[in-house]
């Protein structure tokens, strides 16, 4: 029996695992644990399950610690970066070390992450429309182009995403609109599919958002990546300035945007939920 964790950054939900155990094949681990039907045993008495599983290796001897995280998903592939996983590494981490500053690790690159009474600040890479980083298949950037009935601007934020604003995030059939997009022969390596509409004037400009991720295979609650790209291709838009702080809602909850000019930033609140053991092989007893 291993001990885990569960995480979740305004509903986008995690399994925590050190990274050193004893779990022999961690794609089959994942696609078990992650499960919503047979998952995890709640201690309220249900089965859950989750939007992945990160693996965390923490060093406590650098200065600001430093986290190695690497994202599982629930069909197996890796993440190259997660930004609600993110803001939840660094909450693990803070537990353990009392720090608030941290370095987070993942195969997109370097991130750091500050936790502060408002939630976790993760300094985001810069998003690019790069056709070459996204990736497309075009030579030039994909912007306000339709793509299998959506009209969608391409960014990467970490993992590529391909942003549509619509009138109203809620009055789409996302499972039925998101699929071809996200398959779409222009995606090499395929994309999530955000979906964002303007909310009504308010003292910060917002956006709600819904994403269907790339890996999940389906809606997520919040998808933090997602969140930048939608200011990011909002700001290529002529749509927010630099260093305008935007409000993102996914259905999970409230995030906070800001396009710097070497970067983004992205904030947020992270719960954990609570702390079991499971079998290795991430079979648990009927």
């Amino acid at each position: 029996m291993i001990s885990i964790e569960k995480y979740h950054g305004t509903g986008n939900d995690f399994v925590v695992v050190e990274a050193d155990a004893s779990v022999e094949d961690r794609v089959a681990f994942a696609s078990r644990l992650c499960d919503r039907e047979t998952g995890l045993d709640h201690p309220g008495g249900e089965r859950v399950g989750a939007d992945g599983v990160l693996f965390l290796s923490l060093d406590t001897e650098a200065t600001p610690p430093r986290v190695e995280m690497t994202l599982v998903q629930p069909d197996g592939s890796i993440a190259d970066m997660c930004g609600n996983g993110a803001r939840v590494v660094a909450t693990w981490a803070a537990a353990r070390t009392g720090s608030r500053e941290f370095v987070i690790e993942t195969p997109a690159g370097e991130y750091p992450a500050h936790v502060g009474q408002e939630g976790v600040t993760v300094e985001m890479s810069k998003p690019t429309l790069d056709p070459e980083q996204v990736p497309t298949t075009l030579d030039e950037p994909l912007i306000e182009t339709e793509i299998e009935g959506l009209t969608v601007t391409a960014v990467n934020t970490g993992v590529p995403h391909a942003v549509a604003f619509v009138e109203n995030v809620a009055a789409l059939d996302l499972d039925a609109v998101a699929p071809a997009v996200r398959h779409a022969d222009v995606f090499p390596e395929g994309a999530n599919v955000t979906l964002a509409s303007e909310r009504e004037a308010g003292p910060v400009t917002g956006y709600d958002q819904r994403t269907f991720e790339r890996g999940v295979e389906g809606e997520t609650r919040s998808c933090g990546t997602g969140a930048v790209a939608i200011v990011a291709a909002a700001h290529e838009l002529d749509r927010v300035r630099t260093d305008q702080a935007v409000a993102v809602h996914p259905p999970g909850g409230r995030l906070v945007v800001t396009r710097t000019a070497d970067g983004a930033t992205l904030q947020g609140p992270v719960e954990r939920e609570f702390e079991t053991t499971v079998p290795a092989d991430g079979i648990l007893a009927e």
